[in-house]
């Protein structure tokens, strides 16, 4: 399987932001993560589309946005103008999903479809096969630095038996509490693309973070 690392921007240097990340793209990483976050689906505020597009103009690897707003079918058009490489939003946000995760396709983006801890994967199993990817959170959303959940990886490998037995090409991505002491559990569950902040951008080498990372996860990676 072919481990991807998405270091997340909600834990860099919000001071510094193009410097971050041109030293974490420089360290090894597949992907940015963009935590976009309205203060109302979640308690936290950060950054809009125009952020995003000022990224883009110094990025080189693809932009990964997460969408964890409300009624993100409003902001789809601002940030995938604003270059996103993928748009990802949640299940619980979107009451007529099949008609957002249309959006996005006709956008060009890749589409992303995520889940909060207690939210059951029934919830996406009739569009399973209009997404790119599923984002299985492993925190409640909405700050970094969270102890990962513990059955994340159960749910990890419910959504991987899920894929497989559709015969689908759907990534599985995992953001919360990701680091070298848990990567290797959602690795190993069946998750390809990691997101992860703190274990990234709190260690003083982003070279040997990421690569610790990516080690631990593709000695066990399905």
């Amino acid at each position: 399987m072919d481990i991807k690392i998405a270091p997340s921007l909600l834990s860099a240097d919000f001071a510094h932001l193009a410097d971050e990340v041109k030293k974490v793209e420089e360290a090894g990483a597949d992907w940015i993560h963009v935590d976009v976050m309205d203060g109302h689906f979640v308690p936290s505020l950060t950054i809009g589309p125009l952020v995003v597009e000022a990224l883009n103009h110094v990025a080189e690897k693809p932009m990964d946005v997460h969408l964890m707003v409300e009624s993100p079918e409003n902001l789809l058009d601002a940030f995938a103008g604003a270059g996103a490489h993928a748009l990802t939003v949640h299940v619980e946000a979107c009451p007529h999903l099949h008609r957002v995760l249309s959006s996005i396709r006709d956008l060009g983006c890749k589409v992303g479809v995520a889940l909060n801890p207690a939210t059951p994967l029934s919830m996406i199993e009739n569009v399973l096969d209009m997404v790119d990817l599923v984002l299985i959170m492993t925190v409640n959303p909405g700050f970094g630095g969270q102890k990962f959940i513990s059955f994340g990886p159960q749910k990890v490998e419910s959504a991987h038996n899920m894929i497989a037995e559709r015969g689908l090409g759907v990534d599985i991505e995992v953001d919360g509490g990701i680091n070298r002491s848990t990567v290797a559990s959602v690795a190993a569950a069946g998750a390809s693309i990691l997101v992860a902040g703190t274990a990234v951008f709190g260690a003083a080498d982003y070279c040997e973070a990421i690569k610790g990372l990516r080690r631990a996860a593709t000695r066990v990676a399905r």
